[in-house]
């Protein structure tokens, strides 16, 4: 049996010298149409190149995810609409209903990244790329989400928020990976932030679509709340198909990129990562994934915020309803805290981009989301209401940030496909949780004890951060001390995709 080491240098390829990953290249004579370039990476013609990839990519990936977000989180917006009345569905049913959308999720993630991986990896499977594999799971969730409005009992319900959360598996690890693929890491996390912002946009959308869609109440002999499952789930299969020829493939086969565009994209992405290598799939590289602390660390930290996260998303309907306002008024006062939640995620990002740093920013958004699920415990409804508001700024904006992590600091396409699925799947284990505990019987006083145990999953997270935060800066001082002090051996190619981002010059992203 081959050695771990033969298997990732078999999996690797040898497609780069180690010149390419010690030194940023500043010339480009040989491109793959013959001409030259003269390179910097910051250069007119880079950001030229960043406005082309960002214009292709960022706009389509980010309103699927928007779609995604909605598709799943309009069921509350349903709830309150009729749908549990109609179905005979009992509030526990209920919140076992949204459970089982995660659990499932969580089932298909890591099997979807690993599919992704493959698909990039093998040449049987080439035309399962980017392009056809993430419209195509879009199509396959727009159909289940129609199927919510066609349901008629219980049993119906609970099965195809299983069915839609299996096939809405793949979007987020999906698109995240891809980025990974077309952006040198420090470029990636304002656009993941720009990407998870569709979530934010969704809960706005959605409050205005329901209210919308709810006046067709006994058109075609359907009630309001089964036209907001069908009309959306339609909206979706429709940009599904536009997806197919708006999502780009892999980077080094571009068909939006001239010849000279890809030979400068790939010369980017070589001496800052592994993401213009190709790779092949080895099981030795899930089992780096598995065995990293870090990789654990992220997925933790995912799942102290993604507590709060869902449940908001999904309960906030019902939560502005319990405050004593009408269907219709609940329906639209979902919107203000949302596009709050937008505005926080773009300052956010951008503040990462000018500091530099990201671990700060992500426990003052978790300070700030602790502070205001406090104020939804006290009794006043328009102190509650605020209260929602910056609740959802903390929230969506420290998610912005923190699921850009992974995808900047593991080093190999395997293990970083499995490293962002598995953040991913624990923090979607955090979502369950969230919405099994917000249920009847802790509604008392406005679901007193959930908010607070919401508070001890965020403060959770502030730990993890504040760990990672302190393991990667010491391990950068570290590294950077070697470095100083010529200790730093020079090591042969094979030894680099070895060690990955243990190898002495990888800089961790704080």
């Amino acid at each position: 049996m081959a050695s771990s080491k033969e298997a990732v240098l078999q999996a690797s390829g040898r497609e780069r010298s180690v010149s390419d990953l010690e030194k940023p290249p500043r010339s480009l004579a040989d491109s793959t149409d013959g001409s030259s370039l003269v390179y910097d990476y910051d250069s007119p013609e880079d950001r030229k190149l960043l406005r082309k990839i960002d214009l292709r990519l960022i706009p389509i990936v980010t309103l699927l995810y928007l779609l995604s977000f909605l598709d799943r989180s309009n069921i509350g917006n349903a709830k309150i609409d009729g749908l549990t009345k109609d179905l005979h569905v009992s509030p526990p049913a209920y919140n076992t209903a949204l459970a089982l959308f995660f659990l499932s999720n969580l089932v298909f993630e890591v099997p979807a990244n690993v599919s992704s991986s493959l698909f990039e990896s093998w040449d049987a499977l080439k035309r399962l790329n980017p392009q056809i594999w993430l419209p195509t799971l879009t199509f396959a969730w727009g159909i289940a989400s129609v199927g919510q409005g066609l349901i008629t009992n219980q049993p119906g319900l609970f099965g195809i928020r299983i069915l839609l959360g299996a096939t809405e598996a793949g979007l987020f690890p999906g698109v995240i990976y891809v980025f990974s693929v077309y952006y040198r890491r420090r470029e990636r996390h304002w656009r993941v932030a720009i990407f998870f912002g569709g979530a934010a946009l969704a809960g706005a959308f959605g409050g205005i679509l329901a209210y919308a869609i709810g006046k067709m109440e006994g058109v075609g002999g359907k009630r309001g709340w089964q036209w907001i499952f069908i009309l959306e789930g339609l909206l979706t299969i429709v940009i599904s198909w536009a997806a197919y020829f708006l999502v780009p493939t892999w980077s080094h086969n571009a068909k939006f990129l001239t010849s000279e565009e890809r030979s400068r994209l790939l010369a980017r992405l070589a001496p800052d990562s592994d993401s213009g290598k190709k790779e092949r799939f080895a099981w030795v590289c899930v089992r780096q994934a598995i065995a990293d602390p870090l990789v654990w660390g992220y997925a933790f930290l995912f799942h102290g915020f993604a507590f709060a996260l869902f449940s908001l998303s999904v309960f906030l309907p019902t939560i502005i309803a319990d405050l004593g306002f009408a269907t219709w008024k609940a329906q639209l006062m979902t919107v203000p805290p949302n596009v709050l939640a937008a505005l926080g995620i773009a300052f956010g990002a951008w503040l990462a981009a000018r500091t530099g740093k990201r671990a700060p920013l992500i426990i003052g958004a978790a300070g700030v989301a602790i502070v205001e699920v406090y104020v939804l415990n006290v009794r006043t409804a328009g102190a509650q209401y605020a209260g929602v508001h910056f609740a959802a700024l903390g929230v969506y904006t420290g998610n912005a940030l923190l699921l850009s992590w992974p995808s900047e600091n593991i080093s190999g396409q395997t293990k970083r496909a499995i490293g962002v699925a598995m953040q991913i799947t624990i923090g979607d284990l955090g979502s369950a949780t969230g919405l099994l505990l917000y249920r009847p019987a802790f509604a008392d006083n406005h679901f007193r004890k959930p908010h607070i145990i919401a508070i001890g999953y965020l403060t959770f997270a502030i730990l993890v951060t504040a760990s990672l935060w302190y393991w990667m800066a010491s391990e950068n001082q570290r590294r950077a001390e070697i470095i100083a002090a010529g200790k730093d051996e020079e090591v042969d190619y094979e030894t680099k995709v070895l060690l990955g981002d243990r190898e002495v010059h990888w800089k961790y992203q704080v």
